[in-house]
């Protein structure tokens, strides 16, 4: 057994490990850690966090020499912060209480800090160097659930990252408080990425090999409800996937095809109505949601969750609300002056003109009252975001 280093002697890395009914593999859990201290040549120490263990895990922690920190509040993340934050040391590494991980090995993980990164991910996937052994990760998991969320998490925040759910990592403690990380659930793993490639952080994986768990009872990881949690999270935090570009797809296809059914067809029969008020009714939902987009983007600068984005701020700076205002006027008579033609229409009986006018002209008026209330809107949010100073501009995520 390596015991805890000496008041004399600063800890140089500490193994943080969630724990919660952990009995069965706590013990060669920490084994290994205090294997890997040697191995790597560091003073460390283990620290339990425990998360309200019942079957004898705090004893069995405090038998070998870790240090056994009660965090109160329920769930993963909420007991992997209470441990980071108890860490004498400024080099953490993390990592389950399930002995799947094999802390032993972890002169990796310290190599890569050694050489001045702020985040060590393990990578348990083949496609990164990892090996999964069989029966170590269910097949949902392995060739559905990662490869998806990891994808999407790459594609959304432009990290390198093979493996966003790998629970072994490493990072210093000045990096942890920089990532200021806020979920409670198993979707904390995702947000300590996201919040490591939107604060600019210097990121590196390494290969590790997962190991079939050594419990007899189910893990407390619910695939489905914790995978949407980490999809749901990746999606907040990345309001042009969530809103900007899906806004775009839907306002201007909808723009355009009303444009061409307004224009080429040459009667108003059941399906060029049709067309034109789903084209129209798809045209106002993308405006919503490129607003929403808008307002989301904003909100998260003002309150420092989203980083400054360049191409986002010469927009943010050319939209002002006065410009807002005007464009909403201009759409707002046009919508008026179409109108005023549908009723010409009507009065001569002419119903095709007048139904195709009737259905443009409202639809420019709903886009004018959007526009000019969503630039009011805007215009109220921007009055915090202009007197915050922003991160680094050009950052990842958007």
């Amino acid at each position: 057994m390596n015991p805890s280093p000496s008041p004399a002697e600063p800890v140089e890395l500490t193994v943080v490990m969630p724990c919660l009914n952990e009995a069965e593999t706590l013990a060669r859990c920490i084994e290994k850690a205090q294997l890997g201290f040697q191995r790597a040549q560091v003073r460390g120490e283990v620290l339990v966090a425990d998360n309200g263990s019942t079957d004898g895990s705090r004893e069995i922690g405090t038998r070998l020499g870790a240090r056994v920190v009660p965090v109160t509040a329920k769930g993963y993340g909420s007991a992997l912060r209470g441990g980071i934050e108890a860490a004498s040391s400024e080099w953490i590494m993390m990592g389950d209480a399930d002995d799947s991980y094999d802390f032993s090995d972890s002169e990796k993980f310290i190599a890569g800090l050694r050489a001045g990164n702020d985040l060590v991910m393990g990578c348990r996937m083949p496609r990164g160097g990892g090996t999964i052994m069989p029966g170590a990760m269910p097949w949902k998991n392995r060739h559905i659930g990662n490869p998806i969320l990891s994808f999407l998490g790459r594609l959304f925040f432009r990290t390198p990252i093979q493996d966003f759910h790998c629970g072994q990592r490493a990072f210093t403690k000045t990096a942890f408080r920089r990532m200021e990380l806020k979920t409670t659930g198993m979707e904390f793993a995702s947000e300590m990425v996201i919040k490591a490639s939107i604060a600019n952080l210097k990121v590196a994986q390494v290969p590790i090999t997962l190991h079939k768990d050594g419990r007899s009872r189910p893990p407390h990881l619910l695939p489905w409800r914790d995978g949407w949690r980490h999809l749901r999270f990746m999606l907040i935090y990345s309001p042009r996937w969530l809103f900007l570009l899906p806004g775009q797809v839907l306002g201007i296809g909808g723009g355009l095809a009303a444009l061409l059914i307004y224009f080429l067809a040459s009667s108003a029969n059941l399906e060029t109505l049709g067309g034109l008020i789903v084209s129209c009714a798809c045209a106002i939902a993308g405006a919503q949601t490129i607003a929403i987009g808008f307002f989301t983007k904003v909100f998260g600068l003002g309150e420092g969750l989203l980083p400054e984005n360049k191409a986002f701020t010469r927009i943010f700076s050319t939209f002002t609300l006065e410009r807002g205002l005007i464009l909403g006027l201009v759409l707002f008579l046009a919508g008026l002056l179409m109108m005023a033609l549908s009723g010409v229409s009507f009065a001569v009986h002419s119903f095709d003109s007048f139904l195709f006018k009737l259905i443009a002209g409202s639809t420019l008026l709903v886009l004018s009252l959007q526009v000019i209330f969503s630039s009011f809107f805007m215009s109220i949010l921007g009055l915090k975001t202009t007197t915050r100073r922003p991160p680094d501009p050009g950052a990842a995520a958007g």
